[in-house]
């Protein structure tokens, strides 16, 4: 089973918005995590489907060698990243999504996608969301509008969050900054 850390991006069925994203992933710059240049996959863009039905394009950003298990890393040597590492490395991911317009939701974090479906978070985390137990979800402002507590701040234009407080020491991630 793999463990993916990545940037995930729902962008509804805004086809334009999603391309133009992907275009913009895949001539980013490496990021920096841990002294060490970390790439990027090319993202991975598909269809899902909401918890009620509704389809959905669905953009994937993944570092490369940063997961566990990922099929995308098989021919890349692992990076093993500390709580304080895998941080900056979220934050570079959101300045990235600082440049994506029309998308409706997105988190960075370790397999976030049930984070990105406006129905998911409707029925199964609204209490979260009215107490600002989100961190890092990034909501179009007409997404959810009644359902976001007043933790929720101005992202960039046309978009609020929930602040990214960052990564946990944890199984997944490698002894203390270094």
């Amino acid at each position: 089973m793999a463990i993916v850390f990545e940037l995930v991006v729902n962008f509804g069925d805004d086809d334009i918005a999603a391309r133009a994203a992907h275009r913009r992933v895949v001539g980013a710059p490496p990021l920096v995590a841990g002294g060490r240049d970390v790439r990027l996959h090319e993202p991975l863009l598909g269809r899902a489907r909401g918890l009620d039905g509704s389809p959905y394009l669905l953009m994937s950003v993944i570092p490369v060698g940063v997961g566990w298990g990922v099929a995308l890393d098989q021919e890349h040597e692992p990076v093993r990243l500390s709580a304080p590492q895998l941080t900056g490395l979220g934050h570079q991911l959101y300045r990235l999504l600082a440049g994506f317009t029309g998308y409706r939701a997105a988190r960075v974090g370790w397999d976030p996608e049930a984070f990105t479906d406006p129905a998911e978070l409707r029925q199964e985390w609204a209490d979260e969301l009215r107490s600002g137990a989100l961190p890092g979800l990034v909501l179009a402002e007409d997404v959810l509008p009644g359902m976001r507590g007043a933790a929720f701040t101005p992202f960039t234009t046309g978009f609020v969050w929930l602040p990214y407080t960052g990564e946990q020491e944890s199984a997944l991630t490698w002894g203390s900054a270094g």
